[in-house]
């Protein structure tokens, strides 16, 4: 299941999203989006986890959590969120 995580730090690392998922099972895939022009995130990212039971576990757990003095917002992430992040 693959699932997007809103309102990021600027200063949070795909490591340390990572190790966040990672707590509630097996991570396959994780991409913090970054701007090209300037490098940095650009507050979201996306996580794909293999096993629904895990993912739905982490987003339950972790969605309105403060992480790095924000608070993240983790949903699925659908077909058009998946190409807004692509696009940019």
């Amino acid at each position: 299941m693959k699932l997007l995580i809103r309102n990021l730090a600027r200063d949070t690392t795909e490591a340390e999203l990572r190790t966040l998922f990672e707590a509630h099972g097996d991570v396959q895939f994780c991409n913090l989006v970054l701007d090209k022009k300037s490098g940095g995130s650009k507050g979201f990212a996306f996580i794909e986890m293999p096993k629904a039971g895990q993912a739905k576990a982490a987003m339950k757990n972790l969605n309105g959590k403060v992480v790095d003095g924000s608070i993240v917002r983790v949903k699925k992430a659908d077909a058009s969120t998946e190409h807004d992040g692509a696009a940019e």
